[in-house]
């Protein structure tokens, strides 16, 4: 075990999934990708949601949306419950100091989160317009932070937690919804592989293209935060985390429990501790992910907080790891009522669905882009089926619904009641009916009600 507590940095950033060349993707990401060989890179880590602020909450938690309270939005008036601790309580009441870097949208009251120091502004909504958070875009994110680090303006042990704006979707003069291609470099389309689970369309093509611009960003300022740890000679003693949220902003990915939505990259780099160049195929939740830095920094894992210390699996002192068979997924709130719950095993996925929608949900960011034109006449079509299952051995990507077929029935039956035990263990609101929004009161008071 390190002789000292580590400084903790969590790099995050938005609708990234994995799309990285550690990943197998055919993207060029240099600097993540050295991350990853002195690290270790986890190919089965999965968010809690598809969607931005209940998987960040998660991931801040250690516990589901529905059971931490944030099932939606937080700039749709969405909140944590008043009692929950997040990370940097954990870290602070543990004698670290805390920093928070660029963007973090799991609160709109940003002093709730009771960092010691913030150290840039819009920290909220991503955004929809190019201009509105120019603080959290990641060169400037990591600009603020290697000025940090080279002023020497922190007291060991320290915590940042370091968000980046990209690779969220920004609405365009034209009303679309891409990835602000007038500020990053985008890549050809026809030198761009097209993605497993989406038709080889060239809207899709021309969305991805635009994206690789955002991950060069994205790429671009971890060399920058990691060169600044570097000159600061506090390397060896930080436990570097990065991570993303959810799933790429694409049909079938963002706003959906498939594979696609709720993938989530994971590196860890603690030099000296987690050894470099391993990669580990374990199912992974990102509840999981504060529980291990607790391990790691020496603080009792307290018994609210559901998720699993993996800090064993990388390191053998600490302790054994008690693995997953299983993780879980979920969406009630997003852009609209879309109420899903899910569960994952190594070879199967279970999908219950609790509302009326279309067959593939599209947040209004994807339905808006073109990405979205290119799949909306089959992928809205209102014929959603209320339970999936996926054989994910033989239809990895979740294109082969076998729910009614007879050999997989004994798998459906205990699929489905492993999630219901869970949402009952986990009280989970959904079972008592329709879950009102977070701004329930305010729309009650609108004019039109009493007309």
């Amino acid at each position: 075990m390190a002789d000292a507590r580590p400084n903790v940095l969590l790099i995050h950033s938005h609708d990234l999934g994995r799309y990285l060349g550690c990943y197998g993707v055919d993207t060029e990401t240099p600097s993540i990708d050295a991350l990853a060989a002195d690290g270790a890179v986890f190919d089965r880590h999965f968010a809690a949601a598809p969607q931005c602020s209940p998987s960040r909450g998660s991931l801040m938690t250690g516990r589901a949306p529905h059971v931490n309270g944030l099932m939606g939005l937080a700039h749709g008036d969405w909140e944590l419950d008043a009692d929950e601790r997040i990370l940097p309580h954990y870290l602070r009441d543990a004698g670290y100091e805390t920093h928070l870097f660029g963007l973090q949208h799991i609160t709109q009251d940003t002093d709730r989160l009771e960092y010691d120091h913030v150290h840039s502004e819009g920290n909220l909504y991503p955004g929809v317009s190019p201009t509105v958070h120019q603080a959290n875009r990641a060169r400037n994110v990591a600009s603020v932070v290697a000025s940090f680090l080279d002023a020497d303006a922190y007291t060991d042990p320290f915590f940042a937690s370091i968000g980046f704006f990209e690779c969220h979707r920004v609405e365009e003069e034209n009303g679309r919804f891409g990835f602000d291609a007038g500020y990053y470099d985008a890549d050809d389309p026809d030198d761009v592989r097209p993605l497993p689970y989406l038709p080889d369309r060239r809207g899709i093509r021309h969305d991805l293209g635009e994206m690789r611009g955002m991950i060069v960003a994205i790429d671009e300022a971890i060399e920058t935060i990691l060169e600044a740890l570097d000159a600061a000679d506090i390397e060896d003693e930080t436990l570097v985390i990065f991570t993303t949220e959810h799933g790429i902003a694409f049909p079938r990915a963002k706003g959906t429990c498939y594979d696609a939505g709720i993938e989530a990259a994971l590196v860890l780099r603690y030099p000296g501790v987690i050894e470099g160049g391993e990669r580990y195929a374990e199912l992974l939740s990102n509840i999981d992910v504060l529980p291990t830095i607790l391990d790691f920094v020496g603080i009792d894992v307290p018994d609210r907080i559901s998720g699993r210390s993996f800090a064993g699996l990388v390191a053998d002192e600490y302790g054994g790891y008690d693995e997953r068979d299983r993780v879980f997924a979920e969406m009630t709130w997003h852009d609209m009522y879309n109420p899903i719950r899910a569960v994952r095993t190594n070879r199967y996925k279970y999908v219950r669905r609790f509302w009326p929608l279309p067959t593939v949900y599209l947040p209004a960011d994807v339905f808006s882009s073109e990405s979205g034109r290119e799949v909306r006449e089959t992928d809205t079509v209102p014929s959603r089926q209320y339970e999936e299952l996926y054989d994910l051995r033989d239809a990895p990507q979740e294109d082969d619904n076998v729910v009614n077929e007879p050999r997989y029935q004994d798998v459906r039956v205990d699929l489905s009641e492993q999630l219901h035990e869970w949402m009952v263990e986990t009280d989970d609101p959904i079972l008592d009916g329709p879950v009102v929004p977070g701004d329930y009161d305010k729309i009650q008071s609108w004019p039109h009600r009493s007309t």
